[in-house]
């Protein structure tokens, strides 16, 4: 099926616009949860053969491979996507309104990179449209694998309020998920990155920490989404706040704003993911985990497009992985790829 994908597939999806292709792929997967035999039939073929489960922020996840955020920002296809394989599912980056994002076209894919840049500006329906659509759906203890959230400001708030659009979305959705993350890390919404500073900072994860406290149903883990493009003094400030906030862990990275020197990547705004970012994240991943001492779990997420790559975050102390860019490039049995490669591997994280 991968091979079919590739050489096959992939021709007709790169003739769409990138956006277009990334709204079939979505619209496919919710068709897929939506119908139970069709899901079933997926789940028997693509679950990994020989995933090793684990255990991390105090959740049991079948195996390391996650869809990071981005994916699906309104829910519409989690269900599907658990079913390709999948050890964990994020959806978001929810917005307390909704919000059309970014002017199009904002979505620009680079086969020869095996990279994409994206300029969404966090386009969707909203944090209540995303709350009424769980709330109809399997809830903890439910699912087949955890169900993260992903959660952002919206455009027009200023950064002096910022922490009343979290604070307002993870009222409604920290119920409903079973983990939870704060994105201030993308490079599409207008100074957004600021408040990865101490201070913003400080204010921010204290304030979700505290109101966590209040969850009906027990307080869930908080992750922090954090840029590849931090210096280690930032980074340092990163690990001494989540650590003093009380959170349980980071995801390392979102896209970065560099781009491959000499390359028709240069030419676009926008953050960017796939193959060249490679690097870079596997460097945060590296930096976090020995920065906190291995005492803060991290996510590494960031140019993962085989088991191999996947392994080197592993490796480098991360405890779980997410992909997003390689579903591109690779298709749909990526996630079981990854995750039988990573049983497959003999090293002191398994």
């Amino acid at each position: 099926m991968s091979f079919l994908y590739e050489k096959v597939l992939t021709k007709a999806l790169y003739a769409l616009d990138p956006e277009l292709a990334h709204q079939v792929g979505l619209r496919g997967m919710g068709a897929l949860g939506a119908l139970p035999p069709l899901r079933g039939l997926m789940e028997r073929h693509l679950t990994p053969k020989g995933g090793r489960p684990i255990t991390a922020f105090g959740l049991n996840f079948p195996n390391h491979v996650g869809l990071a955020a981005g994916f699906d920002k309104d829910g519409i296809g989690w269900r599907g996507a658990a079913a390709l394989g999948f050890g964990h599912v994020e959806v978001g980056t929810v917005t307390p309104k909704a919000q059309p994002g970014n002017e199009r076209p904002r979505v620009f894919r680079y086969p020869e990179l095996s990279a994409v840049v994206n300029s969404y500006g966090f386009p969707n329906a909203g944090a209540e449209a995303l709350q009424k659509k769980l709330q109809s759906q399997p809830g903890r203890g439910q699912r087949t694998c955890p169900l993260g959230i992903n959660i952002g400001k919206n455009k027009d708030t200023a950064n002096e309020r910022a922490h009343e659009d979290y604070l307002y979305s993870f009222k409604l959705l920290a119920p409903l998920a079973d983990y939870l993350v704060v994105n201030i890390s993308s490079p599409n919404t207008p100074g957004l990155r600021a408040l990865q500073d101490r201070a913003p900072l400080v204010q921010l994860l204290s304030t979700l920490a505290q109101e966590n406290k209040t969850i009906v149903g027990g307080p869930v883990p908080l992750l922090l989404k954090v840029s590849p493009d931090l210096n280690p003094n930032q980074l340092s400030d990163i690990v001494s706040v989540v650590g003093e906030c009380g959170f349980a862990g980071i995801i390392a990275t979102n896209t970065t704003i560099t781009r491959p020197l000499g390359t028709a990547a240069c030419a676009t705004k926008g953050g960017l993911s796939g193959a060249p970012l490679l690097e870079r994240s596997l460097h945060a991943v590296r930096y976090l985990v020995q920065a906190s001492q291995g005492r803060i779990p991290v996510i590494g997420c960031g140019g993962i497009l085989s088991a191999q790559d996947a392994g080197r975050f592993m490796d480098e102390g991360a405890c779980l992985v997410q992909v997003y860019s390689g579903l591109i490039f690779r298709g749909p049995e990526l996630a079981r790829e990854i995750a039988e490669g990573l049983a497959w591997r003999q090293r002191p994280w398994i």
